[in-house]
Protein backbone atom coordinates (compact mmCIF):
# COMPACT_ATOMS: atom_id res chain seq x y z
CA UNK A 1 0.00 0.00 0.00
CA UNK A 2 1.34 3.43 -0.94
CA UNK A 3 2.18 6.08 1.65
CA UNK A 4 2.16 9.81 0.90
CA UNK A 5 4.33 11.94 3.19
CA UNK A 6 4.52 15.74 2.99
CA UNK A 7 7.64 17.35 4.43
CA UNK A 8 6.71 20.74 5.80
CA UNK A 9 7.75 23.73 7.88
CA UNK A 10 6.84 27.34 7.17
CA UNK A 11 10.34 28.37 8.22
CA UNK A 12 13.07 28.20 5.60
CA UNK A 13 16.55 26.84 6.17
CA UNK A 14 15.51 23.97 8.42
CA UNK A 15 16.65 21.08 6.22
CA UNK A 16 13.28 20.48 4.58
CA UNK A 17 14.43 19.98 1.00
CA UNK A 18 17.60 18.18 2.08
CA UNK A 19 15.35 15.78 3.97
CA UNK A 20 12.93 15.39 1.08
CA UNK A 21 15.71 14.46 -1.35
CA UNK A 22 17.66 12.18 0.93
CA UNK A 23 14.75 10.47 2.66
CA UNK A 24 13.29 9.66 -0.77
CA UNK A 25 16.70 8.40 -1.90
CA UNK A 26 17.13 6.33 1.27
CA UNK A 27 13.74 4.66 0.77
CA UNK A 28 14.78 3.92 -2.82
CA UNK A 29 18.09 2.46 -1.62
CA UNK A 30 16.05 0.22 0.70
CA UNK A 31 14.24 -1.03 -2.41
CA UNK A 32 11.03 0.93 -2.06
CA UNK A 33 9.63 2.36 -5.27
CA UNK A 34 9.64 6.08 -4.43
CA UNK A 35 8.38 9.25 -6.08
CA UNK A 36 9.60 12.68 -4.97
CA UNK A 37 7.30 15.56 -5.87
CA UNK A 38 8.97 18.97 -5.82
CA UNK A 39 6.12 21.20 -4.65
CA UNK A 40 8.22 24.27 -3.93
CA UNK A 41 8.41 27.09 -6.56
CA UNK A 42 12.10 27.46 -5.74
CA UNK A 43 12.57 24.01 -7.35
CA UNK A 44 15.55 23.17 -5.15
CA UNK A 45 14.67 19.48 -5.03
CA UNK A 46 14.61 19.44 -8.83
CA UNK A 47 18.03 21.07 -9.20
CA UNK A 48 19.34 19.07 -6.25
CA UNK A 49 18.72 15.90 -8.23
CA UNK A 50 20.62 17.19 -11.23
CA UNK A 51 17.85 18.68 -13.38
CA UNK A 52 17.70 22.27 -14.62
CA UNK A 53 14.14 23.56 -14.04
CA UNK A 54 14.57 26.05 -16.90
CA UNK A 55 15.10 23.25 -19.39
CA UNK A 56 12.01 21.24 -18.46
CA UNK A 57 8.82 21.50 -20.48
CA UNK A 58 6.37 20.55 -17.73
CA UNK A 59 6.13 19.65 -14.08
CA UNK A 60 3.77 19.59 -11.12
CA UNK A 61 2.29 22.99 -12.05
CA UNK A 62 1.03 21.73 -15.42
CA UNK A 63 -0.33 18.58 -13.79
CA UNK A 64 -2.35 20.57 -11.28
CA UNK A 65 -3.48 23.55 -13.30
CA UNK A 66 -3.75 22.14 -16.84
CA UNK A 67 -4.63 18.52 -16.16
CA UNK A 68 -1.43 17.16 -17.71
CA UNK A 69 -1.01 13.43 -17.00
CA UNK A 70 1.65 13.14 -14.26
CA UNK A 71 3.07 10.07 -15.98
CA UNK A 72 4.26 12.31 -18.81
CA UNK A 73 6.33 14.58 -16.56
CA UNK A 74 7.97 11.95 -14.33
CA UNK A 75 11.77 12.02 -14.54
CA UNK A 76 13.97 9.00 -13.85
CA UNK A 77 16.79 9.92 -11.50
CA UNK A 78 20.22 8.32 -11.36
CA UNK A 79 19.13 6.48 -8.20
CA UNK A 80 17.33 3.20 -8.94
CA UNK A 81 13.72 3.15 -7.63
CA UNK A 82 13.62 6.96 -7.34
CA UNK A 83 11.51 9.11 -9.68
CA UNK A 84 10.86 12.86 -9.62
CA UNK A 85 8.00 15.13 -10.62
CA UNK A 86 9.82 18.46 -11.00
CA UNK A 87 8.89 22.01 -10.12
CA UNK A 88 9.42 25.42 -11.70
CA UNK A 89 9.03 29.06 -10.70
CA UNK A 90 5.66 28.98 -12.51
CA UNK A 91 4.30 27.20 -9.44
CA UNK A 92 4.19 30.61 -7.72
CA UNK A 93 1.25 31.43 -9.99
CA UNK A 94 -0.74 28.45 -8.78
CA UNK A 95 -1.13 30.06 -5.36
CA UNK A 96 -2.94 32.99 -6.99
CA UNK A 97 -4.85 30.97 -9.59
CA UNK A 98 -6.27 28.60 -6.98
CA UNK A 99 -7.79 31.30 -4.78
CA UNK A 100 -11.15 31.56 -6.54
CA UNK A 101 -11.43 27.98 -7.75
CA UNK A 102 -13.90 25.46 -6.29
CA UNK A 103 -12.29 22.66 -4.28
CA UNK A 104 -9.07 24.64 -4.44
CA UNK A 105 -7.52 22.47 -1.70
CA UNK A 106 -7.83 19.25 -3.72
CA UNK A 107 -5.96 19.93 -6.97
CA UNK A 108 -2.83 18.15 -5.74
CA UNK A 109 -4.91 15.24 -4.49
CA UNK A 110 -6.47 14.82 -7.94
CA UNK A 111 -3.02 14.74 -9.50
CA UNK A 112 -1.59 12.19 -7.06
CA UNK A 113 -4.62 9.92 -7.45
CA UNK A 114 -3.59 9.30 -11.06
CA UNK A 115 -0.19 7.90 -10.15
CA UNK A 116 -0.04 6.87 -6.49
CA UNK A 117 -0.72 3.17 -7.03
CA UNK A 118 2.61 2.80 -8.81
CA UNK A 119 4.75 3.71 -5.79
CA UNK A 120 5.40 2.46 -2.27
CA UNK A 121 6.20 5.97 -1.04
CA UNK A 122 5.49 9.44 -2.36
CA UNK A 123 7.46 12.24 -0.70
CA UNK A 124 6.23 15.82 -1.21
CA UNK A 125 8.66 18.69 -0.64
CA UNK A 126 6.39 21.58 0.42
CA UNK A 127 7.15 25.27 0.06
CA UNK A 128 8.24 27.16 3.22
CA UNK A 129 4.80 28.65 3.87
CA UNK A 130 1.36 27.73 5.13
CA UNK A 131 -0.43 28.89 1.97
CA UNK A 132 -2.62 27.08 -0.54
CA UNK A 133 0.19 24.94 -1.91
CA UNK A 134 1.00 23.47 1.50
CA UNK A 135 -2.72 23.07 2.16
CA UNK A 136 -3.02 21.13 -1.11
CA UNK A 137 -0.10 18.90 -0.16
CA UNK A 138 -1.51 18.09 3.26
CA UNK A 139 -4.96 17.38 1.86
CA UNK A 140 -3.38 14.87 -0.50
CA UNK A 141 -1.13 13.23 2.10
CA UNK A 142 -1.38 10.48 4.66
CA UNK A 143 1.10 12.10 7.03
CA UNK A 144 3.24 15.19 7.57
CA UNK A 145 6.91 15.02 8.52
CA UNK A 146 8.03 18.22 10.24
CA UNK A 147 11.68 19.29 10.12
CA UNK A 148 12.99 21.35 13.05
CA UNK A 149 16.45 22.89 13.18
CA UNK A 150 18.46 22.42 16.38
CA UNK A 151 19.02 26.12 16.94
CA UNK A 152 17.63 29.05 18.92
CA UNK A 153 13.90 29.68 18.32
CA UNK A 154 13.73 26.20 16.74
CA UNK A 155 10.28 25.45 18.14
CA UNK A 156 8.97 28.93 17.37
CA UNK A 157 6.16 28.72 14.87
CA UNK A 158 5.69 25.01 15.38
CA UNK A 159 2.37 25.67 17.11
CA UNK A 160 1.07 27.46 14.01
CA UNK A 161 2.05 24.51 11.83
CA UNK A 162 0.33 22.07 14.17
CA UNK A 163 -2.80 24.26 14.07
CA UNK A 164 -2.73 24.13 10.26
CA UNK A 165 -2.50 20.33 10.39
CA UNK A 166 -5.51 20.21 12.73
CA UNK A 167 -7.42 22.50 10.38
CA UNK A 168 -6.72 20.19 7.46
CA UNK A 169 -7.78 17.21 9.58
CA UNK A 170 -11.08 18.81 10.52
CA UNK A 171 -12.01 20.23 7.12
CA UNK A 172 -10.26 18.40 4.29
CA UNK A 173 -8.47 15.20 5.35
CA UNK A 174 -9.64 13.55 8.54
CA UNK A 175 -7.06 10.76 8.14
CA UNK A 176 -4.05 13.09 8.07
CA UNK A 177 -1.54 12.24 10.78
CA UNK A 178 1.90 13.43 11.87
CA UNK A 179 4.63 11.10 10.66
CA UNK A 180 7.02 12.62 13.14
CA UNK A 181 9.23 15.57 14.00
CA UNK A 182 12.76 15.36 12.66
CA UNK A 183 15.50 17.34 14.38
CA UNK A 184 18.07 18.55 11.84
CA UNK A 185 21.47 20.28 11.81
CA UNK A 186 22.36 18.75 15.17
CA UNK A 187 25.82 19.56 16.53
CA UNK A 188 26.71 17.46 19.57
CA UNK A 189 29.38 20.00 20.58
CA UNK A 190 26.78 22.69 21.24
CA UNK A 191 24.88 22.81 24.52
CA UNK A 192 22.07 24.70 22.79
CA UNK A 193 21.52 21.87 20.31
CA UNK A 194 21.19 19.38 23.15
CA UNK A 195 18.72 21.70 24.90
CA UNK A 196 16.57 21.91 21.76
CA UNK A 197 16.49 18.11 21.55
CA UNK A 198 15.50 17.85 25.21
CA UNK A 199 12.77 20.49 24.84
CA UNK A 200 11.38 18.86 21.72
CA UNK A 201 11.30 15.45 23.36
CA UNK A 202 9.64 16.88 26.48
CA UNK A 203 7.04 18.87 24.52
CA UNK A 204 6.37 16.52 21.61
CA UNK A 205 7.25 13.20 23.26
CA UNK A 206 6.86 10.18 20.96
CA UNK A 207 6.36 12.40 17.91
CA UNK A 208 10.11 13.08 17.81
CA UNK A 209 12.11 10.64 15.68
CA UNK A 210 14.93 8.80 17.43
CA UNK A 211 17.12 9.66 14.45
CA UNK A 212 18.93 13.00 14.54
CA UNK A 213 20.31 14.59 11.36
CA UNK A 214 23.78 15.80 12.29
CA UNK A 215 25.24 18.96 10.83
CA UNK A 216 27.35 17.62 7.99
CA UNK A 217 29.14 19.55 5.24
CA UNK A 218 28.59 16.72 2.74
CA UNK A 219 24.81 17.20 2.99
CA UNK A 220 25.25 20.82 1.99
CA UNK A 221 27.64 20.05 -0.87
CA UNK A 222 25.69 17.21 -2.52
CA UNK A 223 22.88 19.32 -4.09
CA UNK A 224 25.36 21.62 -5.82
CA UNK A 225 26.58 18.52 -7.68
CA UNK A 226 23.03 17.40 -8.46
CA UNK A 227 23.44 14.30 -6.31
CA UNK A 228 21.83 12.67 -3.30
CA UNK A 229 24.05 12.12 -0.27
CA UNK A 230 24.31 8.44 -1.21
CA UNK A 231 25.78 9.27 -4.61
CA UNK A 232 28.00 12.05 -3.27
CA UNK A 233 29.40 10.38 -0.16
CA UNK A 234 27.72 7.15 0.91
CA UNK A 235 30.05 6.81 3.90
CA UNK A 236 29.23 10.21 5.40
CA UNK A 237 27.35 10.69 8.64
CA UNK A 238 24.57 12.35 6.62
CA UNK A 239 24.04 9.19 4.56
CA UNK A 240 23.94 7.09 7.71
CA UNK A 241 21.45 9.47 9.34
CA UNK A 242 19.01 9.35 6.42
CA UNK A 243 19.25 5.58 6.09
CA UNK A 244 18.43 5.34 9.78
CA UNK A 245 15.48 7.69 9.33
CA UNK A 246 14.15 5.62 6.43
CA UNK A 247 14.56 2.46 8.48
CA UNK A 248 12.68 4.06 11.37
CA UNK A 249 9.81 5.07 9.07
CA UNK A 250 9.63 1.60 7.50
CA UNK A 251 9.60 -0.04 10.90
CA UNK A 252 6.89 2.29 12.15
CA UNK A 253 4.67 1.96 9.09
CA UNK A 254 4.91 -1.68 8.19
CA UNK A 255 6.73 -3.45 11.02
CA UNK A 256 9.60 -4.06 8.64
CA UNK A 257 12.89 -4.67 10.29
CA UNK A 258 15.43 -1.98 9.39
CA UNK A 259 18.59 -3.05 7.61
CA UNK A 260 20.98 -4.67 10.08
CA UNK A 261 23.78 -2.51 8.75
CA UNK A 262 22.14 0.73 9.85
Amino acid sequence: MEKIISIANQKGGVGKTTTAINLAAALAVLEKKTLLIDFDPQANATSGLGFDPEELNAGIYECMMSGVDPHTVVLKTTTPNLDLIPSHLDLVGAEVELVNMPNRERFMQQTIEKIKDEYDYIIVDCSPSLGLLTLNAMTASDTVLITVQCEFFALEGLGKLLQTIKRVQSRFNENLDIEGVLLTMYDSRLRLAKQVVEEAQEYLKELVFDTLIYRNSKLGEAPSHGKTIFEYDALSIGATNYLNLAGEILQHNSSEKPNEAL
